[in-house]
């Protein structure tokens, strides 16, 4: 993403959208925020990642996420696929339309500004389409974290949930994730944090991982 880093304030923008015209950082207000892309309206990897974004959108809503998608498409391609999308899920997300709002990005504008597009995958015409970009912003309007999939791999959305709960977390615990983790297991604790420190702040105990190195830095705390 050209020019955009962790922690930079995520670029504010007019756009038009499935639910009108929106201005980016008032649409997201002081909930988090996830805009995510895909390549083009009317295909198949697209159409189950919009349909499992839609079957997650409760547990979204939970963590006081907004959800907003992009592609290069028109409105009207929009609100004609979005049947399809929900006919393809709807017996499992009990939707009657799709739960968030779709960014009409016909002339690439957004693409382009944001890095979005992918030079591998082109339309009928030649042009570069939108990669599977997931950028999720928090309430300061700060980036996150960003992901860059290709045209041809589908996303995990669980994943991206999963992530939430990481980013969440830790935005207001002085606490790591390791691998795997979600919500309910074990978290680490910085090597920043001193023993001392950690024995205060972590009343629930403080175990650590015996290594050959004798250096004790895989701390582990239970879910504060």
């Amino acid at each position: 993403m050209p020019g955009l880093l962790l922690g930079d304030v995520f670029p504010d923008f007019e756009a038009e959208t499935t639910a009108g015209k929106i201005k980016f950082h008032e649409f997201l207000g002081d909930s988090w925020g996830i805009l995510f892309t895909h390549p083009r309206d009317y295909t198949p990897v697209c159409t189950t990642e919009l349909g499992r974004a839609a079957r997650l959108s409760s547990e979204f809503l939970k963590r006081e996420v907004k959800l907003i998608g992009l592609s290069i498409d028109t409105l009207e391609d929009h609100h004609g696929w979005s049947k399809d999308i929900l006919a393809y899920n709807c017996d499992e997300s009990g939707c009657s339309s799709l739960p968030y709002p779709l960014i009409a990005d016909g002339k690439r504008e957004l693409a382009v500004a944001l890095g979005m597009l992918d030079p591998e995958e082109k339309d009928k015409d030649g042009m570069p389409v939108t990669a599977r970009c997931v950028f999720i912003i928090g309430p300061d309007k700060k980036l996150k974290l960003s992901l860059l999939y290709p045209a041809t791999t589908g996303r995990n959305f669980d994943e991206i949930l999963r992530v939430v709960d990481s980013l969440q977390l830790t935005a207001g615990k002085r606490v790591a994730t390791p691998a795997d983790w979600k919500p309910g297991d074990c978290v680490m604790i910085p090597p920043s944090i001193p023993e001392e420190e950690a024995a205060a702040l972590f009343p629930a105990g403080v175990y650590s991982k015996d290594l050959p190195s004798g250096k004790k830095y895989l701390r582990y705390t239970p879910w504060p």
